[in-house]
């Protein structure tokens, strides 16, 4: 029977995790040049717009086959089915494949919940390669990495039937594998695929707006509840833990960053604080619903000093990942799942006295990272070789607002208009 109740709270939730990607447009808007500020939150609202039309026609039939009475056909490549009754989400009404997950709320609202995490997935990505991308590559790029590596990952992810954690045993209860480490080893390929900003160096890109980077941050972090304690599926227990953990270990993860950069440099920045509070979130998203809150606490702690680290990674192996994507969310998406091995209720090393569930871990890290990194090199390398990827130098320089959107971030002065007025 259908429970208005729970069908609202999957609703609220998926608006929440949708509010997240305008949420990252304002936190990657703040940290580039202010010339560039349209042109990178174009590509979050182009992720919105794209994303949230495939998924409809045929993302959620790639992403959840196999968990109803549909025909699933497999054979496009042996780990990719499509369940062709959901094309366009024909039969989505009949509740066929939410009847897995919960009876008491239609397979429309799970559908909606699961799309939010293909935009923010992709919208991620687009970090990487800020300063220098043309929108309309961009886009391209987008709709043939989302088909062909999310829609896939998601379904080894989350298809609570036919996925990891099923058949397995893996955890990652909310995206730590399927969002932040796809999103991170797919923007390292495209890093390197674009190659490095004019002007590359340590210091030499400062963000042109803190104040957008902490409100993108809280943006985020509000959202993230969605994110988290939605995927328990319901106001239970388990949303409730998941929470928790959401709380606990972001805010401890912005004191442990806080504390490197004031051992580091002397100061602790606003820049920093938001920072350590993505890390945090990128971490427990696959762990939220499996540590007790003083674990949570621990691993927050952790990622923040971790991913602090791990962004100068750019500068000593010399690729240019613009807005830390690989030190933030592959970084601290793989730490998050690792951690896991050792600290998951029941099954961590500490529990168990096993290896056996963080050799699951790393075996799901590793697999969607090489599979991401591989195949978004790839695509990235035939758009930059065809239609090109990169804005020319000349437009990096002088901003590509205008050179790609027609547009100034900041318009802080009207012309006069100078015509001189007849003298009668």
């Amino acid at each position: 029977m259908l429970d208005q109740g729970q069908t609202g709270f999957i609703m609220i939730m998926a608006a929440l995790v949708l509010f997240m990607t305008p949420g990252l447009a304002f936190f990657y808007g703040g940290l580039v040049k202010a010339k560039s500020v349209i042109s990178m939150m174009m590509m979050s609202f182009g992720a919105i717009a794209l994303v949230g039309v495939l998924w409809v026609l045929y993302g959620y039939a790639i992403s959840f086959a196999n968990t109803g009475p549909h025909t699933a056909v497999s054979g496009i490549v042996g780990f990719f089915s499509i369940d062709w009754k959901q094309i366009g989400l024909g039969q989505a009404f009949e509740q066929s494949q939410a009847t897995k997950l919960a009876a008491t709320y239609p397979d429309l609202a799970f559908v909606g919940f699961q799309a939010t995490f293909a935009i923010i997935t992709v919208a991620l990505i687009s970090g990487a390669i800020a300063d220098r991308a043309k929108f309309g590559a961009w886009m391209v790029f987008a709709g043939i990495w989302v088909t062909v590596v999310y829609f896939p990952v998601a379904s080894w992810v989350f298809n609570l039937t036919s996925g990891w954690a099923a058949t397995w045993g893996v955890i990652d209860f909310a995206g730590g594998t399927a969002v932040h480490i796809n999103a991170g080893a797919a923007g390292l390929a495209l890093a390197l695929v674009l190659g490095k900003r004019v002007g590359f160096a340590k210091g030499a890109h400062k963000p042109h707006n803190p104040p957008f980077v902490l409100l993108g941050a809280a943006i985020l972090w509000f959202g993230w509840f969605g994110f988290n304690a939605g995927s328990a599926g319901a106001a239970n227990s388990v949303a409730s833990l998941a929470w928790i953990n959401t709380l606990a270990a972001p805010a401890a993860a912005v004191l442990g960053w806080l504390l490197v950069e004031k051992l580091k440099d002397g100061k602790a920045t606003s820049v920093g604080a938001a920072s350590g509070a993505v890390a945090g979130l990128v971490a427990i998203t696959p762990a939220c619903a499996n540590l007790t809150p003083g674990w949570g606490i621990l691993l927050g702690f952790l990622a923040g000093i971790v991913c602090c680290f791990a962004i100068d990674l750019k500068y000593k192996l010399g690729f240019d990942d613009s807005l830390d994507v690989v030190g933030v969310h592959l970084v601290g998406g793989i730490f998050g799942t690792l951690y896991l091995g050792i600290f998951a209720n029941a099954t961590g090393l500490i529990y168990s006295s096993s290896l056996v569930q963080l050799g699951k871990q790393a075996a799901a890290a590793g697999a969607v990272g090489a599979y991401s990194f591989v195949l978004a090199f790839a695509i990235g390398w035939i758009i930059e070789k065809t239609i090109g990827f990169r804005v020319k130098t000349e437009d990096e320089v002088a901003g590509i607002d205008t050179a790609v959107h027609g547009e100034e971030g900041y318009v802080l002065y009207e012309e006069r208009d100078e015509t001189p007025v007849a003298v009668r």
